[in-house]
């Protein structure tokens, strides 16, 4: 399986584009006003026709009701929705069965402990996201340029597909990869100037090193 590649938080048509240029697979779009990636309706539906079948739109959303779900969906027509927050199996279940769409679940991790809940997700979503857990004063669970122990996911087989994201840069990832080996990597902060500012050429710079790195990571691994 390729590896999938998510620029997360775009906001702007300039940046959507280089994301899409640079051969992102996914492009993602926040649903969150205490995020600085947040978009309004128009602005998503902008966004979102530019993008056509060039990659994968995915919608991120935090604890949001039915009536957001359907106007994000409205506005956007994702092809998967992202549930960032702390979504529990049933309520992914019945997003899935409501609205039609594959779903990625985040879990935020900071200890062992926090993987319990892996089987149960694994059996209603259709990517699970192994994220940084949030700080406990923290106004939103991502996008905060955090990483965790990425040992705690040394060989692990969730069932379900699933992506790296937290704390990810052009910098790292090639390691990120070669230690856990995902299906695929999710980046926000990491290729932004400034909160909510992507970079072009930070954007382009971590696809081209995610993509450098050998399929089975054993070069990356045994350097």
């Amino acid at each position: 399986m390729a590896l999938l590649i998510k620029i997360c938080g775009l906001t702007t048509p300039d940046t959507l584009e280089v994301a899409l240029e640079a051969g992102a697979d996914m492009v993602g779009f926040v649903f969150f006003p205490p995020s600085p990636r947040h978009l309004d309706g128009r602005l998503a539906e902008t966004l979102g026709r530019r993008v056509a079948d060039r990659a994968r739109k995915v919608a991120l959303t935090v604890d949001a009701d039915d009536a957001l779900l359907a106007t994000v969906i409205d506005c956007l027509k994702p092809d998967l929705l992202q549930l960032h927050g702390r979504e529990p199996p049933d309520r992914v279940s019945a997003i899935k069965r409501r609205f039609g769409r594959a779903v990625i679940k985040a879990i935020p991790v900071g200890a062992p402990g926090d993987l319990g809940c892996l089987r149960a997700y694994a059996t209603v979503a259709d990517y699970v996201l192994f994220d940084a857990r949030a700080p406990q004063a923290a106004t939103r669970p991502g996008g905060l340029g955090s990483a965790f122990d990425w040992r705690l996911l040394e060989n692990l087989d969730p069932g379900v597909p699933f992506m790296l994201s937290g704390g990810l840069d052009p910098e790292n990832v090639a390691r990120a990869l070669a230690l856990t080996r995902p299906q695929g990597v999710d980046v926000s902060s990491g290729v932004e100037r400034a909160a909510g500012k992507k970079d072009p050429d930070k954007i382009r710079a971590f696809i081209r090193a995610a993509r450098e790195v050998p399929e089975n990571a054993a070069a990356v691994r045994s350097a």
